[in-house]
């Protein structure tokens, strides 16, 4: 019976070896970190890499990540103008590594913790803005809780990295009234917009009728000039060719000349379809007698005033 049992020992020794040699080693891997116990008390922590144990003495109590965490914490609070609105906060947080003991058994839910300080920071610093104010400076308040909540969990061995305020929800009713008021203001601006468009189109209008008109004038003003000056050289003429024609004459043919002149010019223009006026061939000495008679009362009147010497 014992040379039967005789090979079993040293299968068993073998077994117990093994196991002993598994629960030895550890092998722990990057950005990570095991809380290593012995009987129950803090003995070491073993970071990244190849470890070893004392089997059945030593024991893995915790594994601590040490990479950058989120947690995200959604916060309801009232504003300085008693608007109640949710604000979305992303807290960037990780354990540090020299303070993996502080961190693990300083408190027994830290995210819990950093949630409970960006409650209280926050409602601590939003109550103090109006809401625009608050979607204006909300880089403010990140700013101040990471600063509050760093100051707060650095002794406990989590490093606060970053507070971003990812969201800002006003009550529904509260967004409609500011959307009706953005719409009301840029109607308003779009109105004045378009006011002022339509002043400057007309004073440009205005501006170029008068212009026309400035330059209609000079131009009739010009015709004017020019056609007395015509009249003038066509008197000459006829006194140098013929002596024997008299100024009435002569003023009754460039009258005569001019009022067909006029109407050849009325009947060429593809503007008029018809016109209706009197026409008789002694009109024109009508007219002689009408310019005539209008030039020698203007004389009587210059010399009324003047006296005879001014004609001279």
């Amino acid at each position: 019976m014992d040379e039967v049992n005789l090979p079993i020992v040293p299968i068993v020794l073998g077994v117990i070896l093994l196991i002993l040699i598994f629960k030895a080693v550890i092998m722990v891997t990057e950005q990570t970190a095991y809380i290593i116990e012995r009987f129950g008390k803090f003995q070491r922590v073993a970071h990244s890499g190849l470890g070893f144990i004392i089997p059945f003495i030593d024991r893995k109590a915790a594994v601590m990540n040490l990479r950058v965490q989120q947690l995200d914490v959604t916060i309801e609070t009232k504003t300085k103008d008693d608007v109640f609105v949710n604000l979305q906060v992303s807290v960037q947080y990780s354990v540090g590594r020299q303070m993996v003991k502080e961190a693990y058994y300083s408190m027994d839910n830290a995210k819990n913790q950093i949630a409970s300080y960006v409650f209280d920071d926050v409602r601590a610093e939003v109550p103090k803005l109006e809401l625009d104010d608050v979607f204006a400076k909300k880089d403010d308040i990140a700013i101040a809780v990471q600063k509050n909540i760093a100051a707060s969990m650095e002794k406990y061995g989590y490093n606060i990295i970053r507070a971003l305020i990812t969201d800002i929800d006003p009550d529904h009713k509260v967004k409609e009234s500011m959307n009706r008021i953005n719409a009301a203001k840029r109607e308003r601006e779009a109105a004045l917009e378009e006011a002022e468009a339509k002043k400057i189109r007309i004073v440009k209008e205005a501006e170029a009728e008068a212009e026309s008109k400035r330059l209609s004038g000079e131009g009739i003003a010009q015709q004017r000039l020019e056609i007395v000056r015509g009249f003038k050289e066509s008197v000459q003429d006829f006194k140098e060719s013929m002596d024997n024609v008299t100024h009435e004459e002569i003023m009754q043919f460039v009258l005569m000349t001019q009022y067909f002149d006029t109407i050849k010019d009325i009947g060429a223009s593809s503007k008029n379809s018809s016109i209706l006026m009197p026409h008789s061939p002694g009109g024109m000495r009508d007219i002689q007698d009408q310019i005539i008679k209008g030039t020698y009362v203007g004389q009587q009147m210059d010399n009324d005033v003047n006296g005879p010497e001014s004609n001279v």
